[in-house]
C-alpha cells in the first residue's frame, strides 16, 4: 500500500535563529504533537513522527541512534538531542523521588522565569513577613531568603564543621550517575566542574553558591559545564537572556521546571528543523556517488531515446519505428526522477539501502548494540560531537569511486520508509511513462527526414 499519489517529501528546513518567544514555541510544539497525530503532517507519516523516533516506536534506518548519527555527521547538531534525551531521562528519575526529597527543589514556576528573564542579573529578593522576621531575627536569616546565600562565608550548607547528612553521601555518591562521575571530577584538565559552573555563574552576574543539599545538585553542576556554560563541549546555541535565565532557575532549584524554557528551544529546533531534515535525508536510499551515478544513466537514457528517435525520424523508416525508442525514455526518465529525490530504482527494487560511511566499517555486533537506548555516561560525557578523527574517516577516502557506488548494502527495516519509497517511485513511474508518450508522440508527427 502506497500513500497518496500528491505525497510529497519533507521540504528541507534551514538552520536559524529564531526571534519567537517560549510561550509561543510552546504553542508551536503542542500544534506539532496534535498536527502529527491526526494526520500526515508535511510529508512525514504518523508512524515517522517525532515522538514515535524518540520512544522507541520505529525501526532502522529510522530509529533515535539513527537520528543521533545523522545530526552529528550530517547537520553538526547532535547535542540538542543528547540534551532533551537526558532531559526526559532526568525527570523521569526525579519523579521517582520520595515527597522529602522533592520538597528541597521546589518548581521553579512560569512567573519565576519570566521574572528572572526580564531582570536580566542579579537575583530577586522575596519580602519576608514580619512574623518569619522575628523568627529569624539575630540569625544568618535575618536579612531574607536570599541574602545568607550573598557569600561562602554566610552558606549554612558549606560550614565546614557540619556533618555530611545521609542525604548529602547519597548525593555525592549518587548511584543514578555514579559511573559519570567517577573519580574523573575534570572537564579539561584539572577544572573541577563545580569551578567551571562558578565561572558560568559569575559570568551571569551571580555571586551565591546553589543550594548543595538539593537532589541530584552535582549532577546538574556537571549538565552546566557541559551544554550550558559558554565554551562548553556541547554548548546548546541559546541567547545571553535564555543561559542567564536559566542559570539563575538552577541556583535555586534542581526541579525539572528549572529548564523550562531551554527545553522549549531545543525540543522546537528538534521537532521543527531536525526531524524534518532527518526523515527528508533518509528517504535517499543510496549514498552520494551512487545517487549521481543513477542521474548520469537517467541523462544517458533519455539522451538514448532521443537519439533513436532522431534517426528513426530522418530515414525512410515508417512512423512506427518510432515507437521503439519509448523504453529508453521511459527508463531514463523514471530514473533521473527517482534519483532527483535521492532514490536509486535498482536498491529500491529490493528495498535496500547503503550502509552510512560511519556504519561500514564496524562489527556486525556493534550496529545490533547500537539500536538499543543511549546510556547515562553517553548523555552526559564531557566529550565534544566533532568526529574529525574517528577511524572510518580515513578509511572511507581511500575507497576507489567505483567501490563506494556498489558499496554495501542493507535491508530497509522501517515499513512507513518503505511505504514512502514506493510512493515515490510510482510517482516516478508514472511520470515518466506520461512524459515518454508526449515525446514519442511528438517524434510521430514530424514527417520523415528521407536522408538515408
Amino acid at each position: 500500500m502506497v500513500l497518496s499519489l500528491t505525497y510529497r517529501r519533507p521540504s528541507y528546513v534551514a538552520s536559524s535563529r529564531d526571534s519567537m518567544s517560549g510561550d509561543e514555541k510552546q504553542k508551536s510544539i503542542n500544534e506539532s504533537i496534535t498536527s502529527g497525530s491526526s494526520g500526515q503532517s508535511h510529508g512525514i507519516p504518523d508512524a515517522l513522527s517525532f515522538d514515535r523516533i524518540i520512544n522507541g516506536g520505529t525501526c532502522p534506518p529510522c530509529t533515535t541512534r539513527d537520528f543521533m548519527n545523522y545530526l552529528k555527521y550530517i547537520e553538526y547538531d547532535a547535542e540538542n538531542l543528547q540534551f532533551y534525551l537526558w532531559y526526559k531521562d532526568y525527570c523521569k528519575r526525579f519523579d521517582a523521588l520520595s515527597e522529602t526529597e522533592k520538597a528541597l527543589s521546589p518548581e521553579w514556576t512560569a512567573a519565576q522565569a519570566e521574572a528572572e528573564a526580564t531582570a536580566g542579573q542579579g537575583v530577586r529578593r522575596k519580602k519576608v513577613s514580619p512574623d518569619v522576621a522575628a523568627v529569624l531575627e539575630g540569625t544568618d536569616f535575618a536579612d531574607g531568603s536570599a541574602k545568607p546565600f550573598d557569600t561562602e562565608k554566610r552558606d549554612p550548607f558549606n560550614d565546614p564543621s557540619r556533618t555530611p547528612s545521609s542525604d548529602d553521601k547519597r548525593e555525592m555518591m549518587s548511584s543514578d550517575y555514579g559511573s559519570s562521575f567517577g573519580d574523573d571530577n575534570t572537564l579539561t584538565g584539572s577544572t573541577p566542574y563545580s569551578k567551571k559552573a562558578d565561572e558560568a555563574f559569575e559570568e551571569a552576574g551571580m555571586k551565591w553558591k546553589p543550594f548543595t543539599t538539593q537532589p541530584f545538585r552535582q549532577e546538574i553542576t556537571r549538565i552546566i559545564t557541559i551544554y550550558i556554560a559558554e565554551h562548553t563541549p556541547r554548548q546548546l546555541n541559546l541567547s545571553d537572556r535564555e543561559r542567564t535565565a536559566v542559570l539563575h532557575a538552577l541556583q535555586n532549584t534542581t526541579h525539572p521546571s528549572a529548564f523550562r524554557n531551554v527545553v522549549n528551544t531545543v525540543e522546537w529546533s528538534l521537532r521543527k528543523q531536525s526531524h524534518p531534515n532527518f526523515i527528508r535525508w533518509t528517504i535517499c536510499n543510496g549514498n552520494r556517488p551512487r545517487v549521481v551515478f543513477a542521474r548520469g544513466l537517467g541523462v544517458f537514457g533519455i539522451v538514448g531515446g532521443f537519439l533513436v528517435d532522431l534517426l528513426i525520424t530522418l530515414s525512410h523508416a515508417g512512423r512506427g519505428w518510432r515507437v521503439i525508442a519509448l523504453p529508453l525514455w521511459f527508463i531514463g526518465i523514471a530514473t533521473l526522477i527517482a534519483a532527483w529525490k535521492g532514490m536509486c530504482v535498482v536498491l529500491h527494487g529490493m528495498h535496500h539501502r547503503h550502509l552510512r560511511p560511519w556504519e561500514l566499517f564496524r562489527d556486525d555486533d556493534e550496529m545490533v548494540d547500537d539500536k538499543s537506548g543511549f546510556s547515562s555516561d553517553t548523555l552526559v560525557s564531557t566529550n565534544s560531537n566533532s568526529y574529525e578523527d574517528e577511524p572510518w574517516i580515513a578509511k572511507y577516502k581511500k575507497r576507489f569511486i567505483i567501490r563506494k557506488i556498489f558499496d554495501r548494502e542493507i535491508w530497509i527495516e522501517e515499513p512507513a520508509l518503505r511505504q514512502i519509497q514506493d510512493t515515490i517511485f510510482i510517482q516516478a513511474v508514472l511520470a515518466s511513462f506520461i512524459l515518454s508518450c508526449i515525446f514519442v508522440g511528438i517524434f510521430c508527427a514530424v514527417p520523415h527526414g528521407n536522408l538515408y
